[in-house]
């Protein structure tokens, strides 16, 4: 029979006794985290969400209650009354917070019990991800996630505080709405009243705080949640939240420093660290240039070099030929990593074949010579060149990569940051803050043969580049901004296209036809001629920065519910199917695609 809670009121969490609180009478509740029988005495650590303390079941204490307590098992659900105690010297554990004190069980409800769960639920478990997704309520029951979740509370809570003292006005954005060309693949929800057609859970609400800064609320946010239908990953969720802002009357530069004092006042309240401000700032050229990627981790060197100039003329084909053909050819100096093997070095082609580079050239300087099968190919001026160029020491390894521009970057930054945590170059107690300015306004994408946004197509060109658009759209830099925290991208903004005759001119100019932009957007166009504000904002990726507080690898630890990279629910077993009630109600038939 169990325990109902009767008179026992929980008067502390499992955290807060020290040993100033001796001899006080206390009620805990919470799950048995291990009991121990150790002759005749039993020893349970009691965890809720703040902690562990130890409970003490003494048959010289209270015969009735140790003789109740030889029922308890792990997981099962206390009530317990009982005095604070000091524990005897060279009995203290410094490693728990409540380890100076036990609590004297006086009294005991047991207020349920528990099957033995499937994994242990402690912080180190060997399980695979799969179980705890299943029985997720489980592992969160595990310390590091309860620390996780309520960091992310902190977080959002800090956020918040911040920006009402600012100002901004929280005002919440439909979820039903309307599927717009551009971004990832949308969840689309079906019309009960309006048979045949299709709501769009919104990818972000970037339409609506724009038409929020033309009704004249000119300081929003929201935490929100949004929703994409794309391939996923470790920083990735279909669903997943995000941190919205948008102002009025405003340049980029407002809404940096607003962003950056946003992230100083929430690191200083939530983790205790002094962020340096301004943040850093790269053009979209300097980071691809030096780093490989628009995403670059500075808390670390081993910038990209182009030795183009150099080995235009060389007699290494694979070099001379790239340039000829209008590419590029770049190296990285791992310094002082001569030791690396050639098993090693294989592993390190391979990775940067997943980037589409054909190959990983690499040299080792020796202290009497250079040892690689390309060294022979290079005259003594063009080795004095790539010295100077690349600092080139005795002890180092040079990687070199041949290829189309964004080919050579992308997958030299990604090696550089692979090698980065590859060699133990990081500082993971640092957290390094940089701007990613003036992002080309699109690009070209090779599989639809258009040019596509960069970001969104309400993204406003410089001013200086707007002639641009018709004859040179590549050309064309954007008033946008990322904002990268040790080399993860945490934010995306950019000052808008508040004209309707600007705005026009960037649609036309990736190719969306008149009848479609007014059929898509006819509404937002409409609404820019009444008067629309100079404006712009961003979104911070909301789950990504609370992992990377967390010091935590996957999104996934810091969501209460996370999908699978299938984005599948393990523990609601979501997605399923309809019933034929449900589909007939929708005017829907499924049929399965094959192939």
């Amino acid at each position: 029979m169990l325990d109902t809670l009767g008179n026992m009121k929980r008067t502390h969490n499992c955290s807060e006794l020290t040993a100033k609180d001796a001899g006080k009478e206390v009620v805990l509740m919470g799950w048995v985290q291990r009991r121990r029988d150790h002759g005749g005495v039993i020893f349970v650590d009691l965890r809720d969400r703040e902690g562990v303390t130890q409970v003490v079941f003494n048959p010289e204490f209270n015969k009735a209650v140790h003789e109740k307590a030889h029922g308890i098992r792990n997981e099962f659900v206390l009530a317990t009354r009982g005095t604070v105690a000091p524990r005897p010297e060279g009995m203290i554990n410094p490693k728990l917070k409540t380890g100076e004190i036990d609590v004297m069980a006086s009294k005991l409800k047991i207020l349920n019990i528990s099957r033995t769960p499937p994994f242990v639920l402690e912080d180190d478990t060997q399980v695979s991800e799969s179980i705890r997704l299943q029985y997720r309520y489980l592992d969160m029951r595990r310390p590091l996630l309860q620390k996780n979740l309520m960091l992310r509370h902190r977080t959002a809570a800090a956020i918040r505080s911040h920006l009402n003292n600012l100002g901004f006005l929280d005002i919440e954005t439909p979820f039903l709405t309307k599927s717009t060309p551009e971004g990832a693949r949308d969840y689309l929800v079906p019309s009960r009243l309006n048979p045949g057609q299709f709501y769009a859970l919104p990818q972000s609400p970037q339409i609506f705080k724009q038409l929020l800064m033309v009704a004249g609320f000119d300081k929003y946010y929201q935490i929100v949640r949004c929703f994409r239908d794309e391939d996923l990953r470790a920083d990735r969720q279909p669903e997943f939240t995000q941190i919205d802002l948008e102002m009025s009357f405003v340049t980029e530069d407002d809404v940096m420093a607003v962003t950056e004092a946003m992230m100083a006042d929430l690191f200083e309240e939530v983790l205790g660290l002094k962020i340096e401000r301004p943040f850093k700032r790269l053009t979209h050229k300097e980071a691809t240039g030096r780093f490989g990627l628009d995403k670059p981790d500075l808390r670390f060197g081993l910038e990209l070099k182009d030795v183009s100039d150099i080995v235009a003329n060389a007699e290494f084909k694979a070099f001379a030929d790239v340039v000829k053909a209008g590419g590029v050819v770049k190296a990285i100096n791992a310094k002082g990593r001569v030791d690396l093997s050639r098993k090693e070095i294989d592993d390190l082609t391979e990775f940067v074949a997943i980037y589409q580079a054909k190959g990983l050239a690499w040299i080792k300087v020796r202290p009497d010579a250079w040892q690689s099968p390309i060294a022979k190919f290079f005259s003594e001026s063009e080795r004095e060149a790539l010295r100077q160029r690349l600092d080139m020491e005795p002890n180092d390894l040079v990687f070199f990569i041949a290829d189309k521009p964004n080919v050579v970057n992308e997958a030299l930054g990604y090696l550089r940051s692979h090698l980065g945590y590859k060699l133990g170059l990081v500082d993971h107690e640092q957290y390094d803050f940089v701007w990613v300015i003036e992002f080309p306004l699109m690009e070209y994408d090779e599989d639809e043969k258009r040019y596509v946004a960069t970001h969104h197509p309400f993204t406003a060109p410089l001013d200086r580049d707007i002639e641009r658009l018709t004859e040179d759209p590549l050309a064309v830099r954007s008033r946008a901004y990322d904002l990268v925290l040790n080399g993860a991208e945490i934010g995306g903004g950019s000052i808008r296209n508040h004209q309707v005759a600007v705005q026009k001119k960037v649609f036309e100019a990736l190719g969306i036809d008149r009848q479609t932009y007014e059929k898509k957007f006819g509404f937002l166009l409409q609404a820019l001629e009444f008067g629309a504000p100079p404006h712009g904002g961003i979104a911070l990726g909301f789950d990504r920065l609370v992992m990377l507080m967390a010091k935590q690898s996957s999104i996934r630890d810091v969501i209460a519910f996370p999908k699978t990279q299938k984005a599948a629910c393990l523990l609601t077993e979501a997605p399923c199917d309809a019933s034929p009630a449900q589909l007939e109600e929708l005017s829907l038939k499924v049929r399965i695609m094959k192939g």
